[in-house]
């Protein structure tokens, strides 16, 4: 969709006449013509969360941004998950252009298959800030087989955004693979998410995210996978007896236009679109942060779910199973997909190196202090 950047103006001529034997006398100056207001742009977000979620914040301060930057100019409508039908319909409407933007995670792999690199689990750092900095880096959210995955399917990506760790809910205290044996786990419609739930030892079930809470209400799921806040906002927690923290992976969706109306934006306003994903980068790591504490501790004061948070070395056994699921990633994308995981895991590394650097200085540092 070509976004169309104009002011349609209407002059009005008026015609005086003079009659009789009278002398003939100019007519009076017209009043000059007001100026025709601009017309307001409303471009539309589908979200795939509720109100009050991390996709809606990161939503409602884009708009903010957006209105000041264009002074005005431009309206941004929140639709938030349900509005514009279910996961696909936000996708497909995106597609096609019936609304400029949209968010998409894990549910995406299905339109993006290379988006399902932010399913693997243990790629990214232990430092969430850090993740959300990689992420949004040109080196990666700029590389060209990621926006070409993004574009061959008439998409384009405008800023990754992490919610918060994925953290595990269950019926039985799970530190170990073996605490995973038989444990039906839903996860969403994702092959790579099967795949690494299936190596854990775990029995991979898709539902509805609309029909989970009753799903474990009723028995027919002894675990989920989902952000803090989203085990509160659906009380997920009120029927599972532990919460537990691996810290695996991050919740991540991706911000993503229409590529044919981002292509057709004018220099302004997609100066504009740039500028504000770039400074709600730190921004949305706070309100992720913010949000997932709040949501913990409502958890903790109205229930007695026991929170779990594994060890190194518990953490270290389950990412020794996930790593034969990053071969499964690059059968299922092919070179494109490969090149861009693999960025992504030199990035991880160099920043990674860096902090062992800081530690070490700092050490040195404090010997030579002492």
């Amino acid at each position: 969709m070509k976004m169309r950047n104009g002011i349609i103006g209407m002059a009005v001529l008026a015609l005086a006449a003079c009659g009789g034997d009278e002398p003939e006398t100019a007519a009076p100056e017209t009043a000059a013509a007001e100026p025709a207001e601009a017309m307001v742009q409303t471009w539309g977000i589908g979200l795939e969360e509720i109100e009050g979620s991390v996709q809606y914040e990161y939503g409602a301060k884009f708009a903010e941004l957006i209105n000041e930057k264009t002074d005005g100019e431009v309206e941004v409508k929140l639709y938030p998950y349900g509005q514009l039908g279910g996961l696909t319909d936000i996708y497909d409407q995106v597609q096609a252009g019936a609304i400029e933007m949209a968010f998409g995670s894990g549910f995406l792999g299905g339109t993006v298959p290379e988006s399902q690199l932010f399913s693997l689990n243990f790629v990214l750092t232990d430092d969430e800030k850090k993740n959300t900095e990689i992420l949004n880096d040109a080196a990666f959210r700029k590389n060209e087989d990621l926006v070409a995955s993004f574009r061959e399917r008439d998409l384009y990506p405008l800023a990754i955004v992490p919610e918060g760790w994925q953290v595990w809910s269950a019926n039985k205290e799970i530190r170990t693979p073996e605490d995973f044996d038989g444990v039906a786990i839903r996860t969403m419609d994702n092959r790579l998410l099967r795949e690494t739930y299936s190596a854990y030892g775990a029995e991979p079930t898709t539902m509805e995210y609309g029909e989970l809470f009753s799903g474990m209400q009723l028995g027919q799921l002894d675990a989920n996978i989902q952000p803090v806040f989203a085990h509160q906002e659906m009380d997920f927690y009120q029927v599972q007896d532990y919460l537990i923290f691996a810290n695996q992976a991050q919740f991540i969706a991706t911000f993503m236009a229409n590529e044919d109306w981002y292509d057709g934006l004018s220099d302004e306003y997609k100066e504009a679109v740039d500028e504000t994903v770039a400074e709600l980068v730190p921004y949305i790591h706070e309100v992720q942060k913010r949000l997932n504490d709040e949501r913990l501790e409502i958890i903790t004061e109205n229930s007695d779910i026991e929170l779990v948070y594994l060890t190194p070395e518990e953490r270290q056994a389950f990412r020794e199973l996930s790593l034969p699921v990053r071969d499964t990633f690059a059968e299922m994308v092919g070179e494109r997909g490969t090149r861009l995981m693999n960025v992504l895991i030199e990035q991880v590394e160099e920043a990674e190196g860096e902090d062992v650097g800081e530690e070490m200085a700092a050490e040195a540092e404090t010997e030579t202090a002492e």
